[in-house]
């Protein structure tokens, strides 16, 4: 906020004072955009200040950019020049929100007529001074006051949607979440660095040192945001060539970032140049992915675009800037802040969806599990439980249980009679009447073509002989009359051992009925020693 002010540039020489330059302002350039000229020592002059200016005390505002040293001048009536100087810890101690340098004017009776800089060491990667500005206390504060709202919000969302993945991340377990909550950390990291906060909280940083963190936190940002948009589409959009170039990418931002934070001022502006390229290289990497989930039709597609889209072109337009194709704005500098806001209150519905989906893929993938269990577990034919899923339900039940061996008489006659296709449906009859004979709690097989299996647990004994009543009574095909023999024993089935034992024994007892002319009832308790039987 404040007055803007125009700009020339004069190159530094030997010999040139400020009172020099403001005396004979010649040779300035005012119209070669300040990138042109290259890193260097140049004065930076203003033109004439409006006579208008408020009479409260004043201050300079400009953004802040690399630099070693910079003396602010300011020309008053009658000649009398006044000199601020700044290095890079001073910066930092006049930083405020928006990364902006702000210097209060020395007190004086009568309004500056020119203000002219003097930059050493200046970087000029987006300009030598920028976006300068002439303001009131009361201007300051409502801009500081305004930033504050911006980036509490911001803070705020970031830190709710951090917390909210997390928990989704550990829930979940998809791998987009941790890229997406990489991403958040470093918005966060960034917004605290960039907007001068970090200012504030180490008052003793060089500001070169915290713009040079800038560089880190945005890439590990737009690295994190790549690898989210990896994992974001399924498995079969992202090939491996997709792979290669995120991988890529990735380094091509992240290697400028530390060698600007590591090296910086050695070769800044060739680091500078190439942590742009890479993010230009970040960018061109969105196309082909969206390309690819366009044609694989991937059911995610319109989610990514409808919460990235905005944040992207902001972030194209912040590497024109950065690329010095734009000029500077006050909010394009910002922009990531302002993308990130609108992500964050996109993107939220973007994940639910995509939990949702999620869910009902999981949902999907449960019920086929269990469908294909209970499948694996049962006898296609009678749709009683088989050998092996009965034999795992059967063995560790609690308290004394009875085992029925039933097998139905002269089957072989029955097939002969009215075919293997009767016989099946006979077979089936068979099932129905054990299940419907049988308690809720009996485990029913079929564990041999004939031969059946009831397990009953103490108290709820199945009663054989009413089974062998209802088959007699059963209308089956061809009104054959089918009758079973039964073989009965109780006793524990703890182990596998007692199986072994009580099966042995009930069929023992299904022998002696069916040598006592079929269609009966044999048995009685399992021995005191079943490996005897076993043996």
């Amino acid at each position: 906020m404040g007055i803007p002010l125009h700009l020339c540039v004069l190159r530094d020489a030997p010999g040139l004072t400020a009172a020099h330059v403001l005396k004979t302002p010649a040779g300035f350039d005012c119209s070669t955009p300040q990138p042109k000229f290259g890193p260097g020592d140049y004065w930076v002059i203003s033109h004439p200040l409006p006579a208008g200016l408020s009479h409260n005390r004043l201050m300079v505002r400009q953004a802040s950019v690399w630099q070693q040293r910079m003396t602010l001048h300011a020309l008053y009536p009658g000649g009398r020049i006044a000199s601020l100087e700044t290095d890079g810890k001073g910066a930092t101690r006049h930083l405020q929100l928006g990364a902006i340098v702000e210097r209060w004017l020395p007190r004086s009776d009568t309004r500056p007529v020119r203000l002219l800089w003097h930059v050493e060491g200046s970087a000029n990667l987006r300009g030598i001074v920028i976006a300068p500005t002439i303001a009131t206390s009361s201007q300051s504060a409502r801009s500081n006051t305004i930033m504050s709202a911006v980036y509490a919000g911001f803070a705020g969302v970031c830190i709710a949607l951090l917390l909210y993945n997390l928990g989704l991340a550990r829930a979940l377990r998809q791998a987009f979440f941790p890229f997406y909550c990489l991403m958040m950390v470093g918005m966060l990291l960034y917004a605290f660095s960039s907007s001068g906060a970090l200012a504030w909280a180490l008052p003793g940083i060089d500001n070169n040192a915290r713009l040079g963190m800038n560089y880190v936190f945005l890439s590990a940002t737009g690295v994190a945001a790549i690898n989210f948009l990896r994992h974001f589409f399924e498995p079969h959009v992202i090939s491996p060539r997709l792979g290669r170039m995120v991988r890529a990418a990735s380094l091509a931002v992240a290697l400028p970032a530390m060698g600007v934070a590591l090296f910086a001022p050695w070769q800044r502006w060739a680091f500078d140049m190439a942590f742009m390229l890479g993010f230009v290289l970040l960018l061109a990497t969105v196309v082909p992915i969206l390309v690819s989930a366009w044609l694989r039709k991937s059911q995610y597609l319109w989610l990514f675009i409808v919460a990235w889209s905005v944040p992207i072109a902001l972030a194209a337009m912040r590497v024109a800037f950065g690329l010095n194709l734009i000029g500077y704005h006050f909010w394009l500098d910002n922009s990531t802040i302002l993308s990130m806001i609108f992500e964050a209150l996109l993107s939220s519905l973007a994940i639910a969806y995509r939990i949702l989906l999620i869910t009902r893929e999981r949902d999907v993938a449960r019920e086929q599990e269990i469908a294909a269990r209970l499948l694996a577990d049962a006898d296609p034919l009678t749709g009683l439980m088989n050998r092996r899923a009965f034999l795992r339900e059967a063995i560790g039940r609690e308290g004394e249980q009875q085992l029925l061996i039933l097998d139905i008489d002269n089957f072989k006659g029955v097939n002969e009679t009215i075919g293997h296709d009767g016989g099946d449906e006979v077979l089936r009859l068979v099932a129905r009447i054990l299940r419907i004979a049988s308690h809720p709690q009996a485990l029913v097989a079929r564990i041999g073509g004939e031969e059946f299996a009831i397990v009953s647990g103490p108290g709820e004994p199945v009663d054989a002989d009413h089974i062998l009543a209802a088959l007699r009574a059963a209308r089956m095909p061809y009104d054959l009359t089918v009758t079973a023999s039964v073989g009965l024993h109780r006793g524990t089935l703890q182990r596998e051992t007692d199986w072994k034992a009580m099966y042995c024994a009930a069929d023992f007892a299904l022998f002696e009925a069916k040598a006592a002319g079929r269609d009966r009832v044999r048995g009685k308790d399992t021995p005191t020693f079943p490996s005897a039987i076993a043996a």
